[in-house]
């Protein structure tokens, strides 16, 4: 039904990394612009998204799919960097690790009304910046959660994020 194939998650998946790379979390946010920092930004995005999606079991495939994509970009992104065959798949293992311990992280943080102790864990790494930064991230973040709860699945598989 939706998300039946890899492509039915192309939509979703680059409204997710345009929303991820949107200036206000780099500026007002303070997510270092690296590398690094974008591909945070960017698995927090996710992340919202995924706890949006396990939400409803016939959204499974489209969960799946999603993550795929994210696996398929990140290794694109590791060979654009010349990072070899060899230790790609170690790279890719890493950072899917780092997304699964996201995803709960900030399930956690969501539960319990403040993110901004998974934010300075995982986004910035442990080194927060200013309390207003983090405050900035976690309402934004907070504020799309919330707002992808009552987005129709049918409208998330076209891209059309909140």
């Amino acid at each position: 039904m939706f998300g039946d194939t890899r492509e039915a998650a192309l939509p979703l998946y680059n409204a997710v990394v345009t929303r991820g790379r949107a200036e206000h979390w780099y500026l007002a946010g303070a997510v270092p612009d690296t590398v690094d920092g974008r591909f945070d930004m960017i698995a927090a995005v996710l992340a919202m998204v995924l706890l949006r999606l396990e939400t409803q079991p016939e959204a499974a495939a489209l969960s799946a799919h999603l993550t795929e994509r994210f696996v398929d970009d990140m290794d694109g992104q590791l060979r654009q960097m010349g990072i070899g065959d060899i230790v790609v798949g170690k790279h890719i293992g890493k950072m899917m690790s780092m997304l699964g311990g996201r995803l709960g992280a900030y399930r956690d943080g969501l539960a319990a009304g403040d993110l901004a102790p998974a934010l300075v864990r995982n986004l910035y790494r442990g080194d927060a910046p200013t309390p207003e930064a983090v405050a900035h991230v976690a309402t934004a973040l907070t504020t799309l959660h919330e707002a992808l709860a009552t987005t129709p699945l049918d409208r998330l598989t076209a891209g059309d994020l909140p």
